[in-house]
């Protein structure tokens, strides 16, 4: 066994068995998969610990390889801290909307980090991509993870969270899961459809995101949403969609914290809020309570200086999107 092999043993031995925590309310048999508890603090651990275990069991990441990456979020502090303990260099390519904590963390375990600054006429994905195709010229023996299209972070959740989930129900009605690069949904949905084929399946998605065919526009809270529509959406089961606002995100935080205790983050708060949403359209028949699970996929914290902050809210999110929020 190779030291990378012994070193993502160890790291696997960290990742998952996350706790299920049973959520009071009044409707619903009501479940948070607390996926904040992962090492780094999010769901995206499970997905950078699976893309980086079976690159190097392929032989496509060795102790000379570069691994770059486009993330502002959770996926690159994963790989960040995971690489940094392979002992292999990490180049994230970040954007303006990058929460200043991440970035923090980012350029403590990286000694290289390309942040995007124009988000040009196609939005700060599509410049992070560019700007990867350019580094992946530049650098010798480089690996692009590609999490947008590559199916081992879609693997991960199938054979990890979906096991756990599927193992710890005897009935499962709902799950709402987030859609970012579509690597959860798509892995999560197809173990629960094939272990409860009668659940549904609610995909949530931000305005301003196209990644299941909404309108193109500006989103300020990285999580959620995307630019482009993420080649792993198409091996999701997705029976429903619910589409929130960045103001119904921040409404969904507060409430997750003040109902629950729960310091979530802005994919976790968009969720909690479509699950609000959804039941308010589509309450449940009387008398019966269906089992619901969503996953808290971080913590609250890297969000503390926007999502959380009532300054920030108030001068970055626009009248007319409070509007529509509440409308």
């Amino acid at each position: 066994m190779t030291p990378l092999h012994k070193r993502l043993r160890m790291i696997g031995a960290s990742v998952g068995r996350t706790p299920l925590l049973a959520l009071p309310d009044d409707e619903l048999n009501l479940f948070a998969k607390l996926e904040y508890v992962n090492p780094n603090g999010s769901t995206k651990d499970r997905s950078a610990y699976w893309i980086l275990k079976n690159a190097v069991e392929r032989g496509e990441i060795t102790e000379r390889t570069t691994v770059v990456e486009s993330s502002s979020g959770n996926f690159a502090t994963s790989l960040a801290t995971f690489c940094r303990s392979l002992g292999i260099p990490f180049v994230p390519v970040i954007d303006a909307n990058c929460n200043a904590l991440t970035e923090s963390v980012l350029r403590s375990c990286c000694e290289r980090v390309e942040k995007v600054a124009d988000p040009g006429a196609h939005g700060f994905l599509t410049a992070r991509l560019a700007r990867v195709a350019e580094l992946r010229e530049e650098i010798p023996d480089v690996y692009w993870p590609n999490q947008y299209a590559n199916t081992d972070a879609a693997d991960a959740h199938y054979q990890t969270t979906g096991n756990e989930l599927s193992g710890s129900f005897s009935r499962l009605d709902y799950l709402f899961v987030g859609v970012g690069t579509g690597g959860t949904i798509a892995g999560l949905s197809r173990r629960i459809k094939e272990q409860f084929p009668a659940a549904t399946v609610v995909a949530v998605d931000v305005l301003g995101s196209v990644a299941l065919g909404g309108a193109p526009g500006r989103r300020h809270i990285p999580g959620l949403g995307s630019s482009i529509v993420p080649p792993l959406v198409d091996r999701a089961v997705i029976d429903d969609v619910v589409r929130v606002s960045e103001y119904e995100t921040v409404l969904g935080c507060r409430s997750l914290y003040a109902d629950h205790g729960l310091y979530a983050g802005g994919s976790t708060g968009s969720v909690y809020a479509a699950i609000g949403r959804y039941f308010a359209e589509h309450p449940p028949p009387a008398g019966q309570r269906p089992t619901t699970v969503f996953l808290c996929a971080d913590r609250g914290i890297p969000y503390s200086q926007t999502v959380y902050d009532p300054d920030w809210v108030e001068r970055t999110l626009s009248s007319d999107t409070v509007a529509t929020a509440t409308a």
